[in-house]
């Protein structure tokens, strides 16, 4: 059902992500439309794991029902939406192929992979296991052989006076970043804080506030 949609000339690009969708997740894979790597009619398929991941995430039914009002409230002839039911297991570059690998079977063409993909902290430093770009490098020699073309995401910040802009873009301009921690976010969140709309959909916040 997941591959029977787009014609077999046009690129589906998957978007992996194990959190509700936020407003910098939203620009990141609309973006990747403009990608070079991607045809012009190709189309974004928005493929979350809805399984258990780590003990501080969202529960996966809770994330389900975040996706289908965004699904509803964004909707365009570009992005598709479909769910799997996997368990991420953090294993940074190596899962970043597995996951190529899985959306190759579901029909997909290339494979969007943001920076340090399936990342994991250090048990004994607390430090991130792996580089920040070891998984898109990896990708980047495996898609052929893979017969997936990898996509990097860009490394988007949010701006006072542009929105959202490439961090080079931003340090460049001398432009005013605005940043929000996920555990800052879930502090707002349980406090009842109001939520500034440049991180998230009002529709995601709303299902999260009813729901955790």
């Amino acid at each position: 059902e997941v591959r029977e949609p787009p014609p077999d000339d046009v690129d589906v690009a998957p978007f992996q992500c194990r959190n509700p969708v936020h407003r910098a997740h939203y620009e990141l894979f609309t973006r990747a439309l403009d990608d070079p790597l991607v045809g012009e009619n190709g189309v974004v398929l928005v493929h979350p794991t809805c399984g258990p991941t780590q003990a501080d995430d969202i529960p996966g039914t809770v994330r389900y029902k975040t996706y289908e009002v965004l699904k509803e409230e964004t909707h365009n002839d570009r992005t598709r939406w479909e769910y799997l039911p996997y368990s991420m297991h953090m294993a940074g570059p190596r899962e970043a192929i597995q996951h190529m690998l899985i959306r190759k079977n579901f029909g997909c063409t290339h494979f969007i992979i943001g920076r340090d993909m399936a990342g994991s902290k250090s048990s004994v430093t607390g430090e991130d296991y792996y580089g920040a770009y070891d998984a898109q490098d990896f990708a980047k020699e495996k898609g052929a052989e893979l017969g997936v073309t990898p996509v990097p995401s860009l490394n988007l910040v949010y701006t006072e006076e542009e929105g959202y802009v490439t961090a080079d873009e931003a340090k460049e301009k001398g432009l005013s970043e605005k940043k929000l921690s996920g555990t800052k976010f879930r502090q707002m969140l349980r406090g009842g804080e109001d939520i500034p709309e440049w991180f998230a959909f009002k529709s995601v916040v709303k299902v999260l506030r009813e729901n955790v």
